[in-house]
């Protein structure tokens, strides 16, 4: 019996690019779809700034990555009056955790009541792998963890062994996966706020001293120039 496990892979494409690939798959895609719809898809397709590259690999034990920046999703049944409890803990809050600051890898988190106030659904973004990450939650808010999650049906606890098991088993891999910033981390983003706020003190300091010279003076109202200057979005 000839051996089928060979790649069916047209050797013809061997030298094909991975942009070339993508183009090559959209056009057999959508070889049926409108004119219009073929046209989006093509333009949507272009060579990326580097420091904007996603991935579409794993996040570790479930869940996607892309970047640096990972996705977790998951829907279980809730406890009779668990929607209500949430409810309660969410309006108290006014839907703020700053406790969660904690996790100094999380992104976001938000909670979804489905199916007549039956299920939720928990959404989050975060830094790194899973298992890292649910580490973090265990470790830094255990309480807010437990507070929250003891309203769905078979919650053992964040801190029982079985935790993990638990999360993976509830657990949905997002089928598609977009970051704007996909290597910039939480991290990143706190440090940046803090170079910012500093640069404009310094700016500030500097433009108010009178002794400076002339080509400093230009020095700082170029650099004040460029950085007023928009982000443009189509990179």
């Amino acid at each position: 019996m000839t051996d089928q496990t060979t790649d069916s892979r047209d050797p013809r494409l061997e030298d094909e690019s991975r942009l070339a690939e993508i183009r090559r798959v959209v056009r057999e895609v959508a070889a049926d779809a409108p004119k219009l719809a073929r046209i989006a898809l093509e333009s949507a397709i272009r060579k990326h700034n580097p420091d904007l590259k996603g991935t579409a690999q794993s996040a570790g034990r479930a869940g996607r990555q892309s970047g640096n920046v990972s996705e977790l999703t998951a829907i279980a049944t809730l406890k009779p009056g668990g929607a209500d409890r949430l409810r309660r803990i969410f309006n108290l809050t006014n839907g703020n955790f700053d406790g969660a600051q904690r996790v100094s890898t999380l992104h976001d988190m938000r909670f979804v009541f489905l199916d007549n106030d039956t299920k939720i659904l928990f959404a989050t973004t975060y830094d790194g792998d899973w298992d890292a990450y649910i580490n973090d939650f265990a470790t830094k808010i255990p309480g807010l963890m437990d507070l929250l999650f003891q309203n769905v049906e078979g919650w053992p606890g964040i801190a029982d062994p079985s935790v993990k098991d638990f999360i993976a088993r509830h657990q949905i891999d997002a089928a598609g996966w977009f970051v704007a910033n996909p290597q910039v981390s939480v991290v990143d983003v706190r440090r940046f706020q803090r170079m910012d706020k500093a640069l404009d003190a310094f700016l500030d300091a500097m433009n108010a001293n009178e002794g400076i010279d002339d080509t400093t003076r230009a020095a700082l109202s170029k650099l004040t120039e460029e950085l007023a200057k928009p982000e443009p979005v189509d990179y």
